[in-house]
């Protein structure tokens, strides 16, 4: 095990020697990570489908890529978010000038998930980088291949006392959170996100969760219905459903339904079409047994009309959409993680509506409808992370969208301006002229006095 404890305390001694700080710094640093990132690209790729049979285009389209656009769209606006922010002086205040100053925390933690190992470990060490802190990443154990390219891929580029790997399991996980960092940054599950959450209030250190939960798709009865499902199918199935984001049920009005169903089942033929004995051809896999079987009990007693096909020798389950599904099912229960979709029937905006506000607030929410007044009431009355309207996944893939949960789906957001943001502290300042000093505020107060402070005040 690695000497963690050392390596805070390096990052922490070069932290304070205020290089990080600069800006041309900062920027050559995003440079480096990005160029290093484009010369690996073989060695990632190969890893993540070592650690969970992701295909090329998968990987470059739903990793590499969205954080090579991160790390470009920081990079060209860094210079503009690290200037002082003027605020408005109040004529009480005068003469003086007021303005907020950006400064990073210091040294931060960086602690990510399994199902998207590579984008969801360095995204938001772009945002830390950007923002002048050292930083210690720490890759999920359950991804091993990506977590050593990650390590490779950071020793390269940075000295440990700015930016380390720290890769390992439950150990490392527990060492780390011991350490009074300035700032941690998590990505997992509710329940882990509590103890982090824990171990944090030890060192009154402030967090970022982003977590997970039951994302719902609502289908509205004036839905474009076979688009809707399309776009479904593409949202769930992707990385075999393990996606914090991906939706993890359906509400769809009785005469909907069956429609619906149809072109579900038709895209899902289109798009994962079963080769020799039943395998898809480049589909992801379940990341391990547990969570393999985890699914599988998920689907006893459910009534099955797509799918359902497992294979123990390569963790894989074919897509599966699930019908007639009832609030108090097992696969209900639980964030569902995996490539099975539930269908509920729900007959109007308000029950649907009802159901999401019954159940803690979700991360996403996706809403297909072309009636404006339906949308405008979701928007006002359902609280979520965020979402799309007539789509999946997408609001995730922009940085100049904030990316975040609300509730038991997370705190804090980031992406863009929000990632620079989440590891920045803004100082308040208040730039007092000496050319003037009205003696209005001091003792004694006399009544001519009162009377001015109170016009000003």
């Amino acid at each position: 095990m690695m000497n963690l404890p050392d390596i805070f305390e390096k990052q922490r001694a070069f932290f304070l020697s205020g290089k990080t700080r600069e800006l041309d710094f900062r920027v050559r640093s995003l440079k480096k990570l990005s160029e290093c990132i484009t010369r690996s690209k073989d060695q990632i790729l190969q890893a993540l489908h070592t650690d969970l049979n992701k295909s090329d285009i998968e990987g470059e389209m739903t990793e590499i890529s969205v954080l090579q656009e991160e790390i470009r769209y920081v990079s060209q606006r860094l210079h503009k978010w690290t200037r002082h922010i003027p605020a408005r002086t109040s004529l009480a205040l005068l003469p003086a000038r007021c303005y907020r100053v950006s400064e990073p925390y210091g040294v931060v933690l960086i602690m990510s998930p399994w199902n998207y190992p590579f984008l969801l470990s360095l995204d938001p060490l772009v945002g830390a980088l950007a923002a002048g802190n050292c930083a210690i990443v720490k890759p999920s154990a359950y991804a091993p291949a990506t977590s050593s390219v990650i390590a490779k891929i950071v020793g390269e580029c940075f000295a440990q006392e700015h930016c380390a790997v720290v890769e390992g399991g439950r150990a490392e996980n527990t060492g780390l959170l011991a350490l009074p960092f300035d700032y941690i940054f998590f990505t997992g599950s509710t329940s882990v996100g509590k103890k982090v959450m824990e171990a944090a209030s030890a060192n009154l250190t402030p967090v970022s969760l982003e977590l997970g939960g039951k994302s719902p798709v609502i289908v509205d009865k004036s839905a474009n219905v076979d688009l809707a499902a399309k776009r479904i199918v593409f949202g769930k199935f992707i990385n075999a459903g393990q996606t914090c984001v991906a939706p993890d049920y359906i509400l769809v009005p009785e005469s909907l339904k069956d429609h619906l169903q149809e072109r579900l089942v038709h895209w899902t033929d289109v798009c994962y079409p079963a080769g020799e004995q039943g395998y898809i051809p480049d589909y992801p896999r379940i990341v391990n047994e547990k969570h393999f079987d985890r699914l599988l009990g998920l689907l006893e007693d459910q009534k099955i009309i797509k799918g359902g096909e497992s294979f123990r020798q390569t963790l894989t389950i074919n897509p599966t959409i699930l019908t007639d599904v009832f609030p108090d099912s097992p696969v209900m229960q639980e964030e569902i993680f995996g490539p099975v979709l539930p269908i509920l029937t729900c007959n109007s905006i308000t029950e649907a509506v009802e159901f999401i506000r019954e159940r803690p607030k979700p991360l996403a929410l996706y809403l297909f409808t072309e009636d404006k007044k339906i949308r405008d009431r979701i928007f006002r009355e359902v609280s979520f992370g965020g979402g799309c309207i007539n789509d999946t996944l997408l609001h995730v893939a922009s940085s100049h969208l904030p990316f975040g949960g609300v509730g038991f789906s997370g705190m804090g957001s980031y992406h863009g301006k929000a990632g620079f943001d989440t590891f920045t502290h803004y100082k308040s300042i208040v730039d007092k002229g000496t050319w003037f000093d009205p003696s209005l505020r001091y003792r004694p107060y006399t009544a001519k006095k009162i009377r001015w402070l109170k016009k000003m005040l």
